[in-house]
């Protein structure tokens, strides 16, 4: 297994899928969908990623469980959610902190969208690749994981749970035929 695998970044610090998406992926993307501007040339816009924490109400140290665990995966400091309301049913009161959300952009983006595809989901068991069906109607696509230790920055022996996290991939395609296309482009692996 080389380096080079797990690397995202080229010598000159600019992330090898961005360069790789404005060297090779936009003109062929500007040729398949005969687009006469470059600026026209779908791409990533910003990843959001969240985490459900209904076990917050009960555990006092998931929150910061979970947000040690965001900050391996992403290298970014998630924001704490709160709820906005009192539910009694689910034991819930108005500012309890209910999850955690965060927003990549620009190089961290390019970053954790290459380890997103070459290193976390070719260790999900049983992997058969992504549904090709969880777009917006915009380009933008929505994936779930059912567990961060997908992740290879997150270790076995520092979590104290296993959760779930939603990652929200927003391009600047105007359908979803071009968010797909770009997606497949850059390494996104949808089942056939």
């Amino acid at each position: 297994m080389t380096t080079e695998t797990f690397t995202s970044v080229d010598s000159v610090g600019e992330p090898r899928l961005r360069v790789k998406h404005r060297e090779e992926l936009a003109p062929q993307l500007m040729r398949e969908f005969n687009y006469t501007n470059s600026m026209r040339v779908p791409t990533l816009s910003k990843i959001a990623v969240n985490m459900g924490l209904g076990e917050a109400i009960d555990n006092a140290n998931a929150v910061d469980s979970a947000t040690n665990d965001l900050m391996a995966i992403t290298g970014q400091r998630p924001y704490v959610r709160r709820a906005k309301q009192a539910i009694s049913n689910f034991k819930l009161r108005e500012g309890n902190p209910i999850g955690l959300a965060l927003t990549l952009r620009s190089a961290r983006m390019w970053e954790f969208y290459d380890r997103l595809v070459t290193a976390a989901l070719p260790r999900v068991r049983d992997f058969r690749g992504v549904a090709p069906n969880a777009f917006d109607g915009h380009g933008n696509y929505s994936l779930g994981l059912t567990e961060q230790l997908i992740f290879p920055e997150v270790s076995f022996d520092n979590i104290d749970r296993v959760r779930g996290l939603q990652v929200n991939i927003v391009t600047t395609a105007g359908t979803d035929e071009e968010g797909k296309r770009l997606l497949e482009l850059l390494g996104m692996p949808f089942s056939r």
